[in-house]
């Protein structure tokens, strides 16, 4: 039975490579030894507020060295970390802060005259940490970080005991409805991240192992993506825990250039996207320049949450063979559920995986495994270990979490079909299906097909309502800069590449699909700007 806790982890890490380092952001360099300095200054801070074990202490932050460092400290003490989506509304920052009982948010100095706004609305936030972004002073309202950071408290002794029972909250907006918790213990995220690392620690060996594992400084890990995103923060973890530094960029809006020039200048080793809403903007700057970076030190793109597709793959591979590009099938609520890996000249197909052992693909219906090669449609379910469930709310937790043959899965709603050789082919996600006349259209596929014509940058597809069959396909397309389509050549597409009825009836040509800083799409904001567009008169 292991008992991992990721503060036991990264003490061990800290005492192991102190000199070696931990965060790089521009110019500001630390090491093991002093993010655990700090990180110990600021635990302190929140055990003298009084807090209890399991407290949850709420991140609203960019990406900064003070994210994981502070997430070690909030570890250090028993409490709970809680991400925020710094795009949030007033509303939607009230919900997720009171849905998770926050006692303290951390929060960068930009945010700080919205959070003047709202801090009546969230009472039971008992301190307020302002971490200096150079916006603005602080507030008479909050602690500078600084101060609980530079205290020089020695590593703190919370009054009760660490374990692998102590939880990880990730809020997941989904495509619908208010911020779901999801809860993780901690020695089962572990476990899972573990499992997918390059370096791995004995899964059994405790932090005798972890010693033994980390001879030297770790990777250096660039997650160009939000750490507030699973897929920033999970593969941030991952580095910490076998000595690796966390290296951020400076520029708050996702710049290519910028992250290849860091790359270079750092001598990065691993980088976190979010499939193609980050991938295509490299490869159009690395298109656009060729030769201006080396790139020697890269070693892997690991991407998750978005489509990846294969002509980006294929495009990347083209600028650095030696490339692993790791494209990782997982969703807040089911880690690893399958993977798929391009390197040298071959970039794998996309939205194909290669199966999890602990995953099935099931009838929704008989809950019995699809059979492969049959071209039935499943729903993926993932066994072993999985989140316990979602903070405060049981009932889509028992939706999302079933005992199937005797096994708990997670079975967060992910459509798929099995090949013959048990590879998977992903369809999406069952909540944004579109239904048009009793047949089944899963947006991704009409999106990646939209993808493949060159003038079309990004593209969603949603549901319209239609008098005839209840829901047509329609989309939401923007074109890249200077590049032009028509509605008509569009459609003739997708039909090229896939059946008619999935074709869309009408193309919306958008400025911007607007994705997060995480690479999502706001499925129910599209369909109700779509919906709006189509219905007025020309």
């Amino acid at each position: 039975m292991t008992d991992w806790n990721f503060a036991d982890v990264w003490e061990t890490v800290a005492e192991t490579v102190p000199d070696g380092p931990s965060a790089i952001h521009g110019e500001r360099r630390l090491t093991w030894a002093d993010t655990e300095r700090r990180a110990n200054g600021v635990a302190q801070f929140l055990l003298d507020l009084g807090v209890a074990h399991q407290d949850k202490v709420a991140h609203y932050l960019y990406n900064c060295p003070e994210y994981m460092e502070s997430t070690f400290a909030i570890l250090k003490v028993g409490l709970v970390p809680v991400n925020t989506n710094y795009r949030y509304t007033d509303d939607e920052l009230v919900y997720l802060w009171d849905n998770a009982d926050a006692v303290v948010v951390i929060f960068h100095g930009a945010f700080s005259e919205r959070i003047a706004g709202l801090r009546s609305r969230v009472p039971r936030v008992r301190a307020w940490l302002w971490v200096d972004d150079g916006t603005d002073q602080c507030p008479s309202w909050a602690t500078p970080y600084e101060r609980a950071a530079q205290s020089g408290a020695p590593r703190p002794a919370a009054p009760w005991a660490r374990s692998g029972d102590d939880l990880y909250f990730l809020y997941t907006g989904g495509t619908t409805g208010m911020p779901k918790g999801v809860m993780w213990r901690q020695d089962d995220l572990f476990a899972k991240l573990n499992a997918g690392n390059l370096l791995r620690v004995p899964e059994d060996g405790g932090t005798d192992g972890v010693r033994k594992t980390i001879v030297g400084p770790g990777p250096l890990h660039l997650p160009a993506c939000p750490l507030m995103h699973g897929t920033g923060g999970f593969t941030a973890m991952a580095a910490m825990t076998v000595g690796g530094c966390i290296v951020t960029l400076t520029n708050r809006h996702f710049d290519p250039v910028e992250l290849l020039d860091t790359v270079d200048a750092d001598n990065v080793n691993t980088i976190a996207i979010v499939g193609d809403a980050f991938a295509k903007p490299i490869l159009r700057a690395l298109d656009e320049h060729p030769g201006r970076w080396r790139l020697s030190t890269l070693l892997a793109f690991v991407s998750s949450g978005v489509m990846w597709s294969e002509e980006t793959k294929r495009g990347l591979l083209h600028h650095h063979p030696n490339l692993m590009l790791i494209d990782a099938f997982s969703s807040s609520e089911a880690l690893g559920m399958g993977t798929s890996v391009s390197s040298g000249t071959t970039a794998e197909h996309t939205a194909r995986f290669t199966l999890s052992p602990d995953v099935r693909v099931l009838d929704l219906e008989s809950n019995k495994d699809v059979t492969p090669g049959s071209d039935e449609v499943g729903v993926l379910a993932l066994g072993g270990r999985n989140p316990v469930g979602y903070y405060k709310d049981p009932d889509k937790s028992a939706s999302t979490f079933k005992v199937i043959d005797d096994i708990r899965y997670s079975v967060p709603g992910d459509f798929a079909t099995v090949d013959a050789d048990g590879a998977i082919h992903l369809l999406g996600r069952g909540s944004v299906v579109i239904n048009t006349g009793g047949e089944k259209v899963f947006p991704e596929e009409v999106e990646e097909a939209l993808k493949l014509h060159p003038a079309v940058v990004d593209a969603v597809a949603v549901a319209i309502p239609d008098e005839r069959f209840g829901q047509v396909v329609a989309a939401a397309v923007e074109l890249r800069p200077g590049a032009s389509a028509t509605e008509a050549e569009l459609i003739a597409q997708v039909r090229g590449h896939l059946a008619a009825f999935k074709a869309p009836k009408r193309v919306h040509f958008v400025e911007t699909i607007g994705r997060s800083p995480a690479g999502k799409v706001d499925y129910s904001r599209m369909r109700a700007e779509t919906t709006e567009w189509a219905s007025t008169p020309t």
